[in-house]
C-alpha cells in the first residue's frame, strides 16, 4: 500500500462484507487488517478458486481483485462477477496503469473503481464506503433473495417466501455464480459429491433435487410464468430468475 498516511480515525460505520483476492500474502494481510479497523468484516483470498469456495458460504457486499492472479486472471473473475451478482461492488487493485488496461477493466471487468498499486489506504476506505451504501440500496430493490444464512428464498411480494434445504441451496448459489446462469449436470454432481462426504449423487438423484426446487417455485410464481429452472438440452440447466445473495 501507498504511505502509512490514514484517516483520522477508524469510526463506526455500516458494516459490509468485503471479499479480498490478492495472491501477496503481506500486501493482502496489510489490506485486510486496515480495512478490518474501519469496520468492514474481510473475508481474504489468494485466487478466484478460493473466492468461489467462499461465496458459497458466505454472502459478499463488495469485493477487490487484483488482477494478476494464479489460474483465472483478475479480469476473468470480475466478468463473471458481474455476471452473477450485478448488484455487487467490485474494485480492481493493480500494477496496470495503462489506459487501456483501465478501460478494459470497466468495459469488460464491470468494476465500479480501478485503483493503481501502490494503493492508498484513506481512498479505498472511501471507496468502499461509497460502493457499499449504494450496493445495500441496491439490495433492498432486488426482485428475489437467498438467504445463505436461514436458507430463505424470498421473492418481491410477501408471500413469495420458500425454505429450502441444504442441497437446494447449494443448487441456487451454484447457478447464480455460473457462467449465464448455466451448468453441467456433470458439474453439479460432481459439486454435491465433494459437499456430501458420506454419499454421492447420481444424475438422477440430481433430476429429482430439480423437479422438487421447480415444484417450489411454481407455488409461489404466477400462473403462466416462466419455470425458475429450465433444462439446456445437451448440457445442464439453467437459473431464469435473478436472484440476490444476501445475509
Amino acid at each position: 500500500m501507498k504511505n502509512r498516511q490514514t484517516l483520522a480515525e477508524p469510526v463506526v460505520q455500516p458494516q459490509f462484507v468485503v471479499a479480498l483476492v490478492e495472491d501477496d500474502h503481506m500486501l493482502r494481510e496489510e489490506v485486510a487488517i486496515h480495512l478490518s479497523n474501519y469496520g468492514f468484516k474481510v473475508h481474504a483470498v489468494n485466487s478466484a478458486l478460493a473466492l468461489d469456495d467462499l461465496t458459497a458460504r458466505v454472502p459478499i457486499d463488495l469485493f477487490v481483485i487484483d488482477l494478476n492472479l494464479p489460474g483465472e486472471d483478475g479480469l476473468s473473475l470480475c466478468r463473471r462477477l458481474r455476471q452473477s451478482l450485478p448488484g455487487a461492488g467490485i474494485v480492481i487493485m493493480t500494477a496496470k496503469v495503462a489506459l487501456q488496461d483501465r478501460l478494459a477493466g470497466y468495459s469488460h471487468g464491470g468494476a465500479d473503481f480501478y485503483l493503481p498499486k501502490p494503493i492508498s489506504p484513506d481512498e479505498l476506505v472511501l471507496v468502499l464506503l461509497s460502493l457499499g451504501r449504494r450496493v445495500k440500496l441496491i439490495d433492498t430493490v432486488q426482485e428475489w433473495s437467498l438467504s445463505l444464512r436461514d436458507r430463505t428464498l424470498t421473492g418481491p411480494d410477501d408471500a413469495q417466501k420458500l425454505r429450502l434445504t441444504t442441497r437446494e441451496k447449494t443448487l441456487l448459489v451454484a447457478l447464480i455464480q455460473a457462467e449465464e446462469n448455466t451448468l453441467d449436470s456433470v458439474v453439479l454432481c460432481d459439486l454435491f459429491s465433494s459437499s456430501d462426504s458420506d454419499e454421492s449423487i447420481t444424475k438422477h438423484a440430481l433430476e429429482e433435487l430439480v423437479a422438487r426446487l421447480r415444484r417450489k417455485f411454481k407455488s409461489v410464481l404466477p400462473d403462466g410464468a416462466e419455470p425458475a429452472i429450465k433444462s439446456v438440452w445437451g448440457v445442464g440447466y439453467q437459473l431464469c430468475l435473478q436472484i440476490n445473495l444476501v445475509h
